[in-house]
């Protein structure tokens, strides 16, 4: 039997036996029949999402399909009743849960995608990059850097893998002029993946993490677009710059000079100044709702209305946009909402003495625990099961108060997921880095490791400072 199918098997019979087992055998006072569903649906999306038996954006449809069948208020009759009448739960409005495919969550990176998708259509995302990089010169650190910075602007507002697949596109011709022995080579090849997986963190469409926190933050108090780059930008450009001195000292390059060709020019037609116009605007009404009063769902969808109705994105365009990561974001959502509605987070919280634990060291233990798993699984999905129990962990915790409470929770654990970048499995970007052939895989994970833990530590750096001048 091949280590897959024993995966496999694995993925699907465990669940199943937690489904099977009685609400009496969990160690959780009062725990209902709906509840004891929601933890079977749970581990099923641990354990699908882990080992990935079937594609993660498949196991975040099951979940909703699930919803719908065994906790919904339109599900099989014979599920709607059990044998303990009295402690049966409550069920969720089935439009609730098919709602999670449209919630504004999903609009907003709809949107994203949409800009993504018309910026390299109409090459304005190359054009950028050869403009942007001219001014870095030929020197190799300089270039370096200019590579770092344009990457990470690209993944601010567009998919990490997206723009990834482009810079290594653009940097092929140069690693080939490097000498076999120069380490410079593999700095090149790792400073790419490296500032995309940071450059994500600074805006909530630049990774779908961050959007998940989103829906979690609105319950503490929503948090716009323009204050989280207000804080995400500034940690993406110290933890930048620190990577760019890491990846230099790791790798000193020998090559004295290195010349980026990047040809063409910007399109003059008539959609491409709409698309130019268009991303513009778009990102201007982002930055500064607290002009317009719009939120930055309701912006999100400017552009996808406006490249719909002009033609710029066209039926045979949509079939090339990210529909699993709409997918794999909209499993998630369900998830937190049924652990949320049926009240199996707040029960489960209230059945571990947190209160008994230092405030400091859950910080401390939840960004670890982020860091860890999103180096060997997903970074969407680790989101997707750490913030429901976070999220109702920090509406609890009194003692966290003097840390900012929830928010600080949600935060640490959100910019920690995406700092999980040690393996070539971690991330798309790694991986497309590591099929490069340029990086082993000790390479990649040393830097991974040291970015990851520098940046954990300076996300309580940051939070520290926004607590203290009250902004979270």
């Amino acid at each position: 039997m091949t280590k897959s199918n024993i995966k496999k098997i694995i993925a699907v019979i465990i669940p199943l036996i937690i489904f099977l087992l009685p609400p009496s055998f969990f160690p959780i006072e009062n725990l209902s029949i709906v509840e004891k569903r929601v933890i079977g649906i749970f581990f099923l999306a641990a354990f699908f999402w882990v080992l990935e038996p079937i594609p993660i954006y498949a196991t975040s449809v099951l979940i909703i399909v699930l919803e719908l069948l065994l906790i919904s208020d339109k599900s099989f009759v014979l599920f709607m009743q059990g044998s303990d009448a009295a402690n049966f739960g409550t069920l969720m409005s089935y439009r609730e849960i098919m709602a999670t495919f449209a919630s504004p969550i999903i609009m907003l990176f709809l949107g994203g995608f949409f800009l993504a998708l018309s910026a390299t259509k109409y090459r304005l995302d190359q054009n950028l990059a050869r403009v942007l990089l001219k001014p870095f010169g030929e020197k190799p650190k300089m270039v370096m850097m200019g590579l770092m910075v344009i990457t990470a602007g690209f993944s601010m507002f567009m998919s990490n893998t997206a723009t990834t697949a482009m810079m290594l596109s653009i940097l092929a011709p140069v690693l080939a002029v490097f000498n076999p022995g120069d380490k410079g080579k593999t700095a090149f090849a790792l400073c790419v993946p490296v500032a995309a997986n940071i450059g994500g963190i600074a805006t909530p469409i630049g990774t779908p993490p961050n959007a998940i926190a989103l829906k979690y933050l609105a319950d503490t108090g929503t948090i716009s677009f323009g204050q989280w780059m207000s804080f995400g930008f500034p940690f993406v450009l110290v933890l930048l710059l620190f990577s760019w001195v890491l990846l230099s000292a790791l790798f000193p390059i020998e090559t004295p000079k290195i010349k980026l060709a990047i040809k063409g020019k910007f399109l003059k037609t008539q959609k491409a100044y709409i698309v130019y116009a268009t991303f513009a605007v778009t990102i201007f009404l982002w930055l500064f709702d607290f002009l317009h009063g719009m939120n930055a769902y309701i912006v999100a969808l400017i552009p996808v209305a406006v490249f719909s109705a002009t033609g710029i994105i066209n039926k045979e365009d949509l079939k090339n946009l990210s529909w699993d990561v709409l997918w794999l974001v909209s499993g998630g959502i369900a998830l937190g909402n049924a652990l949320d509605k049926s009240g199996l987070a707040k029960n489960v919280v209230a059945n571990i003495p947190f209160e008994a634990f230092p405030a400091l060291a859950l910080i401390v233990f939840t960004a670890t625990l982020g860091l860890l798993m999103a180096n060997f699984m997903s970074n969407t999905a680790t989101a997707n099961l750490l913030l429901p129990i976070i999220a109702a962990l920090g509406t609890t915790m009194t003692s966290l108060e003097d840390f900012g409470g929830g928010k600080m929770l949600i935060l640490c654990l959100t910019f920690s997921v995406s700092l999980g970048m040690a393996l070539p499995i971690s991330t798309p970007p790694n991986a497309l880095a590591h099929a490069t052939g340029q990086i082993q895989t000790n390479q990649m994970s040393k830097v991974g490791v040291i970015v990851g833990i520098t940046g954990v530590l300076l996300t309580f750096v940051m939070l520290y400072v926004l607590k203290m001048v009250q902004f979270i």
